[in-house]
């Protein structure tokens, strides 16, 4: 998996900045962040298959995405910005919930700020489809790389205008399966499932769905078309993490819209920096 291969190493690109090295530890250069922490990329493990360097590495690798997420964690916290990250598979309407989440909260008087930092292996079509919507973005290309890293991400909240006591979505990229693995310094993993997918997908993905906080069960407005039994998906997803949160909603309908909307409140409310 992704956590001992390197994919996408050397290819990660931050929106307004060259090819950086964002290989999850791999690269070969130091690098200072804007709040003056400098850190290496030096590499300090090779892999070799089948030999127990693969596990070091793995376990290397996880401990420095999450010293970076702690950071992150901190950064938004003093800020009192609430901050969720949203995986899914690719084509479950992820990047067209966002834009209806955002024109929601614009036409509910704008009470909250949301900024978004947008996660793909090429293009920037989801960003400006964003920036259209009326929120600031920035996007973040990973080549070959299938997932964001909190080391990313803390590159992409320099270039972020985040007000306090606002919301701040990241949409991952597109899988199932590595973004599980790694803390972004966020409030809460939000997985979307869309009812085009198979109900079986909180068992065939158990790390993910055991990470989440909330499921989001999408394109609802679907269901009259299609063969897909709603309450066992919810059983599968609950039988993985007991403790999940499940919404119904329907970014076409707006059907859920409302619960989903509170729920961000909710979040919001439980961030925010009190003087």
């Amino acid at each position: 998996m992704c956590t001992t291969c390197g994919c996408g190493e050397g290819e990660t690109r931050v929106a307004g900045e060259p090819l950086h090295d964002h290989d999850h530890g791999h690269a070969g250069n130091t690098h200072t962040h804007a709040d003056g922490t400098t850190h290496s990329h030096a590499p300090n493990h090779a892999y070799t298959p089948g030999s127990g360097r693969r596990v070091k590495l793995e376990q290397d690798i996880l401990a420095k995405n999450n010293s970076y997420a702690a950071k992150n964690r901190a950064w938004l916290a003093a800020r009192g910005i609430f901050a969720l990250n949203l995986v899914s598979s690719p084509g479950s309407g992820k990047t067209t919930l966002l834009v209806k989440t955002i024109e929601a909260l614009h036409a509910a008087g704008g009470e909250l700020a949301v900024a978004v930092i947008e996660g793909d292996q090429q293009t920037s079509n989801d960003a400006e489809r964003i920036h259209a919507a009326g929120a600031p973005a920035v996007q973040i290309n990973t080549g070959k790389g299938c997932h964001l890293d909190a080391h990313m991400v803390g590159h992409a909240l320099e270039k972020l205008p985040l007000a306090g006591n606002s919301v701040l979505m990241i949409e991952n990229v597109g899988n199932l399966v590595c973004p599980a693995a790694f803390d972004l310094g966020e409030a809460g993993k939000v997985v979307i499932l869309s009812v085009t997918e198979g109900e079986d997908k909180p068992l065939k993905y158990p790390d993910m769905f055991r990470a989440a906080r909330l499921m989001l069960l999408n394109k609802c407005d679907l269901l009259p078309h299609l063969q897909f039994d709603t309450e066992l998906a919810i059983a599968n997803a609950r039988r993985v993490n007991p403790h999940i949160e499940i919404l119904q909603v329907s970014a076409t309908s707006g059907a859920g819209m409302t619960d989903w909307l509170a729920w961000i409140r909710q979040g919001v409310l439980a961030a925010q920096v009190r003087d």
